[in-house]
């Protein structure tokens, strides 16, 4: 057969392999699976046929327990059924898990690896949800990059048919589920050739059938239960042999080598590492680096894990290896250990000439983990030998932690890294993903991409991590050497430090409205002194105005992406990549007209020709290094908490990394203080609103509209008036009640994300409105920065004047939730600002989660805040599925609370 090759990310693999096999799909999103279950349905909504000759019958259920049942069910009445979850949604499952593996049904679960929310909800990956369904009697299944997801996803499928287990696969949420590789695609041939249509039969006929009745899922006594589970036994001795007799076939077919454990490193290693998932493509790497400097370092990587064969183990264990570190990508609290660790340390137990066995943790949450750590963990392996370590962190509390060595490059030569730093929807991912895409189905280059999110809907910083170079990339960490970094908004030149790994030689590329003259003005001496010390080459374009000028609006992706082939013509000459971003553009496109596919052709072209080279003046090398500020407040009156302080601004630097045990004393449960989303002052707005207070006609509907709760109208006394900054312009308010007043209208300029809703509400005086929206430096220079400084923290808020039952009267009321990270123009949160004007001193809040949980919650940040009196909405989330009766539980403890005082009241009336 021929090889065929497709750029995809881990959910895309995954979806392909299970859809072959697939009859029934059940389904409930959860992120970071929902991909898997979204390429299902669309395929079957196209008809694309599985290996039995049908598309895939996809039934989206409630929730992920209604999935489970529904798989259940299917399994039952004789359909091959998959689903596909992550997180709590498996844990949802589990109840499920148990049926189906006591009743041997051959289903399978497709699982991109994710954090369980604990202290805090996380959307990133690590192992703690499939470690806590390894007791169901699934079988599991661990693969470690996009390609072993190709190979072996359908291992699970071929096994689970011919063993009559059910089978877990996973692997990394976000590092393997959506990151984008290069892959050689499997074809269903193979597949068709493997599936054991015997098997196939055997369930079919075992179904549930009124024609053949049976009873099922009885209730047993003490007598038969236990005899009832172990004479399952021999069907989980079976697997490990019928799993590797699929990966050795799997193996011929790819020419890669898989096994139930695989062996990479020295022969006669003598440090060895035990691991699973996408850390051991690092690992792999590191040990090349660390084996021809010198060292006799090797890793076992675990593809079955469940059940766990000390036979296929010791098939491929060196027996020169004196120490094993087995690493653990999950935390199970009160435990001796964590559970590969205590797997392989119970299968030498007894033998003779044992190694000493230690064990660690690392990357919870998708916290990278990079040579340099694997160096760590072989560096204690072969010295102090500390167990139950982590790695990655600094834990000065309870002092588990490695010290790391200097940053390494383990990276061949030829393989190019780009950063591309944007803004939460400005569309810069989505451009890279296109960018990887074009690459690697066009070029023999291989090509990797990944993509660092904060936790904000909109206006966050996003970070995307190219690879490009002429071999399969194991790369699963983040860019560290760029030889390119792109830029899609200036304000983030004094927030992150964004060039200090940029190559010698290298290019950046900044996105402004400003001129080169005014681009050196505002460039902070750090940076120009980077540029000069790498011999950078700087370029900067106005990709902004060239969007609104073509008609795409604030969507500057497809000009920088094309900006940045031009400054790349080494992975592929620009013509070819001009004519391939065209044709994409016109598949994607083409649908909506050719107006809109003429427009982007217009941007793709624009992108090179707009570049601006920015000259680099050698004599910056010289300049005094200024630190990168940090997110903070710009007000000058109000203390800055500690929370904000030691917790809220590294992380909203992107620093949070760095940040020791420690500082999280105090806040072990997670919580955050109110209103720390006043601190952050992100100015991501490149066109921010302008009071024009001559056509005012004091409606406060643009307050009532405002989704970030960033415009609002004042009642200054004359005393507050006579304090404030210079150039306060105010009007007679209009209406009863307000004499001796001042009206103003105050926009917080470094909060607004530029939406417009306010101007587009604004009814204004005789056609001409009040409100305009005008680049935000202009703003900032008028001082409206201070004013809204002084506006919002020092004029007290009169809602007492007039009936807050009002349009007008409840926009003079304080809002208790602002400046969050929902989308620009958001419309759903200008409801809670208005809630909490009513209501907002007497709230307590059950939380679904959903994007009103990110943008309400996402940590270190909350917009919930409090008034003067230190009253404020109490806020908390559970889960999606249980909101309901979480709230339901606070309103039962509120009611217990207030009858017990209302009791004590009563007996203590004398």
């Amino acid at each position: 057969m021929a090889k065929k090759f497709q750029s995809m990310d881990g959910n895309q693999a995954a979806a392909y392999c299970s859809y072959a096999f697939t009859e029934v799909a059940g389904i409930y999103p959860i992120t970071p699976s929902s991909p898997m279950a979204e390429y299902v349905d669309l395929w079957s909504s196209q008809g694309k046929k599985n290996l039995f000759g049908a598309p895939v019958r996809v039934v989206e259920m409630q929730s992920e327990a209604g999935a489970a049942g529904s798989v259940h069910g299917s399994l039952q009445a004789g359909a091959l059924t998959t689903t596909f979850t992550a997180s709590q949604g498996l844990l949802l499952k589990v109840p499920n898990m148990y049926k189906i593996a006591g009743e041997l049904l051959p289903g399978v679960i497709h699982v991109a690896a994710r954090s369980i929310a604990a202290q805090a909800l996380s959307i990133y990956g690590d192992h703690q949800d499939v470690m806590a369904a390894r007791q169901t009697g699934f079988a599991m299944m661990s693969t470690g990059s996009v390609q072993e997801v190709m190979d072996l996803a359908g291992v699970a499928h071929l096994a689970a048919v011919e063993s009559r287990i059910p089978f877990l696969h996973f692997f990394d949420g976000f590092r393997t589920s959506h990151e984008i590789q290069k892959v050689e695609v499997m074809d269903y041939e193979v597949f068709d050739q493997l599936l054991d249509k015997e098997a196939v039969k055997s369930f079919r006929d075992n179904a549930m059938n009124p024609n053949q009745p049976v009873t099922r899922g009885s209730a047993q006594n003490d007598d038969v239960y236990f005899q009832t589970r172990e004479v399952q036994n021999k069907f989980y001795d079976a697997i490990p042999d019928i799993a590797a007799k699929y990966m050795k076939q799997i193996s011929e077919v790819t020419g890669r080598n898989y096994a139930p454990f695989v062996y990479y490193g020295a022969e006669d290693a003598t440090d060895l590492v035990v691991a699973m998932g996408s850390v051991t493509e690092t690992i792999e790497e590191t040990i090349d680096y660390l084996n021809a400097n010198g060292r006799k370092v090797g890793l076992i990587t675990v593809h079955l894990y469940r059940p766990f064969s000390s036979e296929y183990f010791f098939n491929v264990f060196p027996d020169t290896v004196e120490r094993i570190a087995v690493l653990d990508r999950t935390k199970e609290p009160g435990s001796t250990g964590e559970p590969l660790y205590l797997d392989v340390k119970s299968i030498f137990y007894g033998r003779e000439n044992a190694p000493k066995i230690i064990g660690g943790r690392y990357g919870l949450s998708s916290k990278d983990t990079t040579p340099a750590q694997v160096v760590a963990v072989y560096d204690n392996l072969a010295n102090e030998q500390k167990n139950n370590f982590t790695v990655g962190i600094k834990d000065d509390v309870t002092h588990l932690s490695l010290d790391l060595p200097e940053n390494i490059n383990v990276l061949p030569d030829d393989v190019t890294e780009a950063i591309f730093y944007g803004l939460g929807s400005d569309g810069t991912v989505g451009a890279n993903k296109n960018t990887i895409k074009i690459i690697g189905d066009n070029t023999d280059s291989y090509a990797q991409a990944y993509f660092a999110y904060d936790s904000k809907k909109s206006g966050g910083v996003t970070r995307s991590h190219l690879r490009f170079g002429k071999d399969p990339i194991r790369s699963t960490y983040l860019c560290s050497n760029p030889r390119f970094v792109s830029c899609s908004t200036d304000s983030y030149l004094h927030k992150y430090d964004m060039i200090s790994g940029l190559q010698d030689g290298g290019t950046f590329l900044l996105n402004t409205i400003q001129s080169p003259e005014e681009v050196i003005e505002m460039l902070p001496n750090t940076m120009k002194r980077q540029l000069a010390e790498k011999n950078a080459k700087f370029y900067i374009i106005d990709a902004i105005s060239l969007a609104q000028e073509i008609g795409l609006g604030r969507r500057t992706n497809t000009i920088l992406q094309s900006a940045f082939f031009k400054l790349n013509e080494q992975i592929m000459p620009f013509a070819e990549a001009q004519d391939l971003m065209k044709t994409y553009a016109k598949k994607l496109y083409g649908r909506k007209g050719d107006a809109i596919v003429e427009m982007n052709y217009q941007a793709i072209d624009a992108g090179a020709d707009k570049l601006v080279e920015v000259e680099v003046d050698p004599d910056w090398a010289n300049l005094e290094p200024t630190k990168v500020k940090e997110v903070s407040s710009s007000f000058t009156n109000k203390e800055v908490p500690e929370f904000v302080e030691n917790i809220a601004n590294p992380i909203n630097a992107i620093k949070g990394d760095d940040i020791p045990v420690s500082a999280f004393v105090g806040y072990e449960d997670g919580t955050m203080i109110n209103g720390t989303t006043e601190f952050e002052k992100r100015g991501v707005a490149n066109f921010v609103p302008e009071w024009i207070e001559d056509n005012c006609i004091q409606c406060n509907q643009c307050a009532y509209v405002c989704p970030h709760a960033v415009i609002r109208p004042f009642l200054m006394t004359d005393e507050e008036l006579e304090n404030a900054p210079e150039d306060t312009i105010s009007l007679k308010p209009l209406g009863r009640g307000f004499d001796g007043l001042h009206y103003r209208i105050q926009v917080s300029t470094l909060d607004c994300t530029g939406c417009e809703l306010c101007v587009n509400v604004c009814p204004g005086k005789r056609g001409n409105k009040a409100l305009a929206m005008a680049p935000i430096g202009d703003e900032i220079e008028k001082g409206e920065v201070t004013r809204a400084d002084y506006l919002f923290n020092n004029v007290t808020y009169k809602d007492s004047l007039m009936n807050k039952n009002t349009v007008k009267g409840s926009q003079f009321a304080q809002p208790l939730f602002e400046f969050h990270g929902a989308c620009a123009g958001c419309g759903e949160t200008p409801y809670i600002t208005l809630a909490t004007q009513l209501f907002g001193d007497s709230m307590m809040i059950a939380n679904a989660t959903g994007c009103s949980s990110i943008y309400g919650g996402s940590y270190p940040a909350t917009p919930y805040t409090m008034n003067a009196e230190g009253n404020g909405p109490a806020w908390a989330n559970s889960l999606f599925e249980d909101n309901a009766e979480f709230g339901f539980g606070m309103r039962i403890a509120s009611e217990t609370l207030r009858s017990r005082i209302e009791l004590l009241m009563e007996e203590n009336m004398d």
